[in-house]
């Protein structure tokens, strides 16, 4: 019975205890501290894109090549998971590769820019500003996507959590400038500016007096070659320029202090920037040696789980939440490289399926209702012929061409759909857009495959008349890299490949390949 009162009386004791701590006497300072527990720091996270030029992935022509809107898209849809709000925003530029098209080539670039579109409604996107490569079909059907656009000289303010984010899109610094005072004027805590200039001009436009943005993104690359890299310059105003074809996104991580005020970009990441930098020297160089012609399969398999590894702890670097600062608004910048090992977002990659499966009818439908046939060579110029021609005089060269990839050219495109698109099938024929060549998608019998013509040059002439000054004799490398270039074959290195084609009547003593191997299929 005793017991029994006294565990009564502490619960009664206990119970008080816990009603005095749920409501602090007034003047403790308890009653202040509360809402700190509710204004922890938070954040959003942007992605943007910029100068895709009409890319929906990587040609595949190599190993290990980054890019791919379905990567991009996945990307995206994962961060929106971590409960931060994000937005996607688009820099322009990205819905063709050209400003000018062949007609041949507009059924084609004009099913691949829808393609995108609605790729960046998957992705939810939430701004974008135009370029040039963005008007190739005119405005008109620019604007007949219905995409959320920001015009030149424009504003949009978007919401983000518990701060708003201004998109603004200029064609010239002073431009920018403007722009970039209307969106705070809006109400925008930090601003993005979109400059349609290559990375340089965007740098100027940073360091003139007026600009208001946090960042700048140059949107706008000098050449198709001219944004091999990611770029970042940490000035003032910092500027960024993306990697080119939808091989890199940038991700822009915000976090907010209790209390609005100027966002400072966080510079403490330089142990995750150098981890991040080894991984990419080690992967680059793994990269080398994949690709490297002839390499023992069960090798190459090993180096690739590594490499896939590497890839692995990379993409946590990049995508893990940097550490906020409670009495700072930041933000980090970091790129997101579209690495080959990355998975696709199912919903975007399907569009690129669709699309994939149904240019290639496209392309060829066209070409049998309006195609043109190549124009004979002009008087005193050599037209090409065909490697058949060749093989009778040179018997022994051609075992050797035989015996190389080259051979197969046009086999590999057909094994993945592909031969008869038009971004493809160039390189994989003879004599693309030339006389005696190919120029209609339904007619490439006698032209299939990279063939003598190809290194060697048109052979009309030479065949009227035998003689080493009427062919190329020895091709070198500038013949080479009009294929395997940065984009389609970035680890080309010419003394590597080229004997890979050498043999007995065609430069070389020995037989095709490297020493103790089988001819290259």
């Amino acid at each position: 019975m005793r017991a029994a009162v006294l565990a009564v009386l502490v619960s009664a004791l206990l119970a008080g205890c816990r009603r005095q701590e749920a409501r602090p006497p007034e003047g403790s300072g308890a009653e202040q501290q509360a809402p700190t527990a509710t204004a922890a720091p938070v954040g959003a996270v942007l992605f943007i894109s910029a100068d895709t030029r009409g890319y929906l992935g990587p040609c595949g022509c190599s190993e290990n090549m980054r890019g791919g809107i379905g990567r991009a898209a996945f990307q995206v849809q994962q961060a929106r998971k971590g409960g931060l709000p994000v937005l996607y925003i688009d820099g322009g530029n990205s819905l063709f590769g050209e400003t000018h098209l062949k007609d041949e080539q507009v059924p084609q670039e004009e099913l691949k820019a829808k393609a995108l579109a609605d790729a960046f409604r998957t992705m939810g996107l939430a701004a974008r500003a135009t370029g040039e490569l963005d008007d190739t079909r005119g405005a008109a059907f620019r604007q007949g996507l219905g995409l959320p656009e920001v015009p030149s000289g424009g504003v949009k303010v978007l919401d983000a959590g518990a701060r708003k984010v201004g998109v603004v899109a200029a064609a010239s610094g002073e431009a920018l400038v403007k722009a970039s005072q209307q969106a705070r004027e809006q109400g925008a805590d930090f601003v993005v500016g979109l400059l349609d200039q290559p990375l340089e001009a965007a740098q100027a436009a940073a360091a003139l007096p007026g600009l208001a943005a946090n960042l700048v993104v140059a949107t706008h690359s000098a050449g198709e070659f001219s944004a091999e890299e990611n770029r970042l310059v940490r000035s003032g105003v910092p500027v960024v320029a993306v990697q080119s074809k939808g091989r890199s996104l940038l991700r822009v991580d915000l976090t907010y202090a209790p209390a609005k005020g100027p966002f400072t970009l966080q510079r403490s990441q330089g142990d995750v920037e150098r981890e991040v930098t080894a991984l990419e020297q080690r992967m680059a160089l793994l990269d080398k040696e994949i690709s490297r012609p002839g390499i023992d399969p069960k090798l190459k398999v090993l180096k690739q789980g590594k490499r896939d590894e590497l890839s692995a702890r990379k993409q946590g670097l990049l995508t893990a939440p940097p550490a906020p600062a409670d009495d700072v608004n930041g933000f980090a910048l970091r790129f997101l490289p579209l690495e080959s090992d990355l998975p696709t977002a199912p919903d975007t990659q399907a569009l690129v399926k669709a699309y994939d499966a149904n240019v290639g009818q496209l392309n060829l439908a066209w070409a049998k209702a309006h195609g043109q046939d190549c124009p004979s060579p002009e008087k005193g110029k050599a037209g090409f012929v065909g490697s058949a021609v060749c093989e009778d005089c040179h018997p022994d060269a051609t075992a050797v061409w035989e015996g190389s990839k080259h051979h197969h050219a046009s086999e590999t495109l057909e094994e993945v759909g592909k031969q008869h698109h038009l971004n493809c099938v160039g390189c994989h024929v003879t004599g693309w857009q030339k006389p005696g060549g190919v120029c209609r998608l339904d007619k490439v019998a006698g032209r299939e495959d990279v063939g003598c013509e190809s290194c060697h040059g048109p052979g009309s002439k030479h065949v009227d008349a035998p003689s080493p000054a009427t062919i190329v004799g020895k091709p070198g490398q500038a013949v080479c890299v009009t294929c395997h270039n940065a984009e389609n074959s970035p680890h080309f290195d010419f003394a590597t490949y080229l004997p890979r084609i050498l043999g007995p009547g065609h430069g070389g003593t020995g037989k095709s390949g490297q020493a103790g191997e089988p001819p290259a299929k």
